[in-house]
């Protein structure tokens, strides 16, 4: 049960949460050098500036919400070590959007949202409602008991590596720079994932009952991982962004790997569908995020000019 260690440079979870070193760790969403890459680097030629934005967007609440989604298991987690090992996940995930909202508010996503002198990244967090967020729809779902806990992390950190290993190659130097830091962290975040799907579901029948379940109730939220946007698209063409088309291979890939060796069903659930061809990358989102969002910004609206 105490196996859940940080793989890099042999440091354990307890050492990634306290230091932000040159590993690309960021911990308390900190520590984050995208190296050469400056936030106001200019948009690549031949990109339009709002759709760059829009992408970042996509992929800072993504990390964002599924920041603020885990931070709810502080202080519940079945072991101190793996609450310390979850919140370190959301902290590597905070310090990527922390960069994305400063890329997307520099090419001017903030200013619909600013009421005062605040940071793109504090205006963009803390005063958008859910219409103005552009995540996919699993990272605002309800993370459950530790069994759905770990398949959503699965799934997620499983997607978003794929993702961001080829978004190294962005012609824009900040989402490149981004994804290059990302890669290390995300496959810890899967690995992790995986080693306590094999665990629970090759465990007890109770244990593997629940995560069979948890697996189950994160399924339908799997297929708008792969449906590409329309902003997406235009930044494939232009060498910016990936098609999410093309991970699923990758992502299915890992789930065969690890599920059967796990004991575990792959799940035949309907995906959760979009309304009017619209979804959570369109700001259609369900009644899961208006709850996250008024707890994450309660205190930012309460005391809109405060600083701390």
């Amino acid at each position: 049960m105490h196996s859940s260690h940080h793989d890099h440079d042999d440091e354990n979870v307890y050492d990634a949460l306290s230091t932000a070193d040159d590993d690309g760790r960021w911990a308390f969403g900190t520590g984050f050098d995208a190296g050469t890459a400056e936030i106001t680097a200019p948009v690549p030629d031949g990109v339009d500036r709002d759709d760059l934005a829009a992408y970042c967007l996509m992929l800072a609440d993504d990390a964002l919400i599924a920041a603020q989604r885990l931070s709810g298991w502080t202080a519940k987690a079945p072991e101190l070590e793996e609450e310390v090992a979850l919140a370190n996940i959301a902290l590597d995930l905070l310090g990527q959007a922390r960069v994305l909202l400063s890329r997307a508010g520099h090419l001017g996503a903030a200013e619909p949202y600013r009421a005062g002198p605040q940071d793109d990244e504090d205006v963009l967090t803390y005063f958008r409602d859910d219409r103005g967020f552009r995540n996919v729809t699993l990272v605002e779902s309800e993370l459950g008991d530790f069994g759905r806990t770990i398949a959503w992390i699965l799934v997620l950190s499983s997607w978003r590596l794929a993702l961001m290993q080829r978004l190294t190659a962005s012609s824009d130097p900040v989402l490149a720079a981004v994804a290059a830091k990302a890669v290390k962290e995300l496959t810890y975040h899967r690995d992790y994932a995986a080693q306590w799907v094999l665990r629970l579901g090759d465990g007890t029948a109770l244990s593997h009952a629940r995560m069979q379940a948890g697996l189950d109730a994160v399924w339908p939220f799997v297929e708008e991982l792969f449906l590409p946007h329309a902003v997406e698209r235009r930044l494939v063409d232009a060498g910016v962004a990936v098609d999410p088309e093309q991970l699923r291979a990758e992502v299915d890939a890992v789930l065969e790997q690890v599920l059967p060796v796990a004991t575990l069903t792959r799940p035949e659930k309907p995906a959760v569908g979009l309304v009017g061809g619209r979804g959570g990358r369109d700001g259609v989102h369900t009644e899961a995020l208006g709850g996250l969002l008024a707890l994450m910004q309660s205190l930012a609206r309460a005391h809109p000019g405060a600083t701390w």
